[in-house]
């Protein structure tokens, strides 16, 4: 019986890990996959932001559960920016996005790593803990617009 619970686990595990990429057909597919998560992950930083920014009153149940948010999205979009796909709809992406993947790779990274202290930082129920995280995140998120997005 655990044999077969380990199976499932894996084979469960290997299918969802494997790339996104393979499963857009068309490129607008995946500039679509990445404008949507893009979208959501905003959405929910920039609630957050309000609480940093103090536009809306601090409230720690959701800070945490708008962090963990941000966390997740943060690792979906850079699957969407696969070969092929700077065209194919309408996007603000910029073409260095292809021509320095590695340095677009590493603002992407960063972002994942800002995320997650960003999700700790929520869940200390500390309001200065959150404003240093969320100012780190969004600077993060600041550099890589202004290299990779059209204004």
């Amino acid at each position: 019986m655990k044999a077969l619970a380990a199976f499932t686990l894996a084979a469960a595990a290997l299918t969802l890990s494997a790339p996104a990429s393979a499963q857009f057909a068309k490129a607008e597919d995946a500039i679509k996959y990445r404008q949507s998560a893009l979208f959501v992950m905003g959405q929910h930083f920039g609630r957050l932001g309000a609480m940093a920014n103090g536009r809306v009153p601090f409230d720690a149940k959701l800070a945490q559960d708008n962090a963990d948010v941000v966390v997740q999205m943060a690792k979906l979009p850079w699957a969407g920016f696969g070969a092929g796909t700077d065209k194919g709809a309408p996007t603000k992406a910029l073409p260095e996005i292809w021509t320095e993947q590695a340095k677009f790779k590493e603002h992407s990274d960063k972002l994942e790593a800002e995320s997650i202290k960003l999700a700790a930082a929520a869940k200390t129920g500390n309001l200065d803990n959150l404003k240093t995280a969320f100012g780190a995140a969004a600077g993060t998120c600041k550099a890589c617009h202004d290299n990779y997005r059209a204004k």
